[in-house]
């Protein structure tokens, strides 16, 4: 019988197989048994394939709002109909595993498999005409950032949808922060279309500034009357031709205006709009956090492997390094030993020369001394015999004229000399001077 092991650490096994073993996403062929809108604008659904009468398989799904609302309002685009249960779809769906909820389906996109449906006379004409120009796709083609920052907003500042959306997004729960530029427009009647036109010609000249991430169109709903400035070829060619993705958030509960189809993203109300954005953050933030905890996982695992390897990489060498200390100590104590041997020989040789050396120093530094002694002798007469005082002694005197020895002196006749003998000074005055001798 294996170890027995905990329910949890089960589930991380399989969550963990699964990640290793599957391909990230796979294109799936099922049923919607059962679609639920959550409010935060997720779609949890029930996908089933039967055979006969019978449920051959099934599984969980869920469909995130960011992505949910793309996909929706895509396959609504195409097919003229709702995403509902009954439904067959081909999905793309990447498998998931919690350890607390079980094996579930997240669903990346879906791809629409059923034709146009009516559409009224006038939309459909501008329909047409916008597909016949190449718009009707054109503004979808454009990457939508998972996390737009910086929204340009096209709506009037005394719109309810307007606060709404302001408010949602300026006090989120999660501190999201998202900068917004109010572009001010009529939004019914006859100058709807005009004002909305400007406003996005004025997007357009700021967007090399601002760099926005999106447009978002919104109002507060209204008559059906009050929203056919919506469905105009103007503005839906307009739309289409921003450089920019634009969000629209009418607030309407009927099908989707012109202006929805052709924009990159439809929202049926400002509030949807901005769960919409704020759940790009929150989508974001989850792949991020998953994102992390895989690499945590795989760092640990590689960690694991590391450790492993220097622990087998330690145990050699510490084996090897014992071995080699061994050999080192051995050859170092024979190494000693020679060296030991060496040196006594060499200190007794050295003490030898030493001895001779020092009877050597012994012999000559008495020579020299004896030599040092005579020649001191020698110098101390040398030195007595220059002392003046010996001079002096001898009878010899020493005369200066104002300082000045005799021999040096300018002499004049009555000038006064002094003349210095042993013990005694005298003072003359010159009365003749004459020159003798060679």
């Amino acid at each position: 019988m294996s170890q027995p092991i905990t329910l949890l650490a089960l589930n991380e096994i399989i969550r963990d197989t699964l990640e290793m073993h599957l391909e990230p996403q796979y294109w799936v062929i099922a049923e919607i048994a059962q679609l639920t809108h959550a409010s935060q604008g997720h779609g949890y659904m029930d996908l089933v394939e039967k055979s006969g009468n019978k449920i051959a398989a099934k599984v969980r799904a869920n469909c995130w709002a960011f992505t949910f609302r793309s996909v929706a309002g895509k396959f609504s685009q195409v097919t003229g109909q709702q995403l509902n249960s009954g439904m067959k779809v081909l999905a793309l769906v990447s498998v998931t595993y919690h350890e607390l909820y079980g094996l579930s389906l997240n669903i990346k996109d879906i791809d629409p498999n059923y034709t146009l449906g009516e559409r009224a006379r006038k939309k459909q004409e501008v329909l047409d005409q916008l597909n016949r120009e190449g718009l009707l796709q054109l503004n979808k083609t454009l990457n939508l950032p998972i996390v737009p920052q910086r929204i340009a907003i096209i709506s009037s500042s005394t719109a309810a949808g307007y606060g709404d959306f302001v408010n949602q997004i300026e006090n989120n729960r999660f501190g999201y922060k998202v900068h917004h530029e109010l572009y001010q427009a009529t939004l019914q009647g006859n100058e709807a279309v005009p004002t909305l036109i400007r406003a996005f010609e004025k997007i357009q000249s700021d967007h090399e500034i601002f760099q926005f991430d999106a447009v978002l169109l919104i109002r507060g709903g209204g008559a059906q009357l009050d929203l056919d400035c919506f469905d105009e070829f103007d503005l839906a060619a307009t739309i289409a031709r921003c450089s920019i993705p634009v969000i629209t958030g009418i607030g309407h509960e009927r099908d989707e205006t012109v202006a929805d189809l052709v924009a990159h993203t439809r929202m049926k109300t400002p509030t949807a709009a901005a769960e919409f954005i704020l759940s790009g953050f929150q989508e974001f933030e989850a792949n991020l956090i998953q994102s992390l905890k895989q690499l945590e996982r795989k760092a640990n695992v590689a960690i694991q492997q590391e450790n492993q390897q220097l622990h087998s990489l330690k145990s050699r060498l510490e084996v090897s390094a014992k071995t080699l200390l061994h050999q080192h100590k051995q050859s170092l104590l024979f190494k000693e030993n020679r060296l030991l041997s060496h040196s006594r020989h060499k200190i007794s040789m050295e003490r030898i020369k030493l001895d001779a050396i020092s009877k050597s120093i012994r012999a000559s530094s008495h020579n020299n001394l004896q030599k040092a002694s005579v020649r001191l002798l020698q110098l101390e007469k040398e030195i007595k015999n220059l002392n003046p005082a010996s001079f002096f002694e001898r009878g010899y005197t020493r005369t200066e004229v104002d300082g000045v020895p005799i021999h040096k002196a300018k002499l004049e006749e009555g000038k006064e000399i002094e003349t210095y003998t042993l013990d005694k000074k005298i003072t003359s005055t010159i009365n003749n001077i004459k020159n003798h001798g060679g």
